[in-house]
């Protein structure tokens, strides 16, 4: 009897020991299920286990998920050669915050969609009068990417002007200013916002520009508003169809009527996003005609 017991629990063993697991499903299998999956789904589900783990880092899978001209942001933003990194390795550098042009601009990609995401710092913009200190001042701040804002004490004439040439994927983009009237800073771990310079904006509209190389053009007008805090005024968007031809962009924000002065304004930097993100940005994002 105790022999028939001991063959029992032998049979039982083996029969458990050879039941399929998800262990046994081959790795280009589940890396083609991946495929459906965005990458920080992709990224979870690699910590099940050994299959899951070698499976989510094949490199069809994650070239599916990389921008289209992903070898150029890969030498012009990180400096790499595309064939020396595995595509997961890009798509995780390419995700965080890349600095280039003398770290007056920062690209990243968005990490769900793999969408080209960037910011322009004010720095690099040609901005009337910021080199005489009774008109401009460079703050420094932990609310701005770059660390800094320029800062209008007052002015007859405001005109700030950037250009930025750059390989986008295909796809339609949004082009923003980000401003702020008033001048935050902190007391006793609390943020305020000193706003006695504040005047001028709701004179007369700031007018904002967009023009692209393939002869693109938004124009906006908007008053400035909402002081003491940071919000998006949407210029306008623009079209890539050709993601192997360079796109040139000028844009611009002036106030140049000289019957009245303004001055209290941080200029932050100029942003551009897949214009299907306006959704997710519109609680910052001020849409003027």
């Amino acid at each position: 009897m105790g022999a028939g017991i001991s063959a029992g629990f032998a049979t039982e063993t083996l029969l458990s020991s050879s039941s399929p697991s998800l262990n046994d499903v081959p790795e280009s299998c589940v890396s083609s299920i991946f495929m459906h999956l965005d990458p920080p789904e992709i990224c979870k589900l690699a910590l099940l286990n050994k299959t899951f783990r070698g499976a989510s880092s094949a490199d069809f899978l994650w070239e599916t998920k990389l921008p289209s001209n992903y070898k150029y942001l890969v030498k012009k933003v990180l400096n790499e050669s595309p064939q020396k990194l595995t595509k997961k390795e890009i798509y995780a550098r390419l995700s965080q915050p890349n600095r280039f042009d003398n770290a007056t601009k920062e690209i990243w990609l968005d990490k769900r969609s793999g969408k080209v995401c960037m910011s322009i710092s004010a720095k690099s913009m040609k901005i009337t009068g910021i080199d005489d200190r009774r008109y401009w001042n460079q703050i420094a701040t932990e609310e701005s990417r770059f660390h800094s804002v320029a800062y209008l004490q007052q002015t007859w004439w405001c005109e700030a002007i950037g250009e930025l040439e750059f390989e986008f994927p295909q796809g339609t983009y949004s082009l923003f200013f980000r401003l702020q009237l008033g001048k935050a800073s902190k007391r006793f771990g609390r943020r305020i916002c000193n706003l006695e310079q504040v005047h001028g904006w709701d004179v007369k509209p700031v007018r904002f520009q967009l023009s692209t190389s393939n002869g693109q053009k938004a124009v906006s007008e908007c008053c400035l508003y909402d002081p003491g805090n940071w919000v998006l005024y949407h210029v306008g968007d623009f079209a890539v169809e050709n993601d192997q031809t360079s796109t040139k962009i000028k844009f611009s924000m002036m106030q140049i009527d000289c019957t009245h002065t303004k001055g209290g304004l941080c200029i932050d930097s100029v942003l551009i996003y897949p214009s299907e993100f306006k959704e997710r940005l519109k609680k910052r994002v001020h849409t003027i005609s």
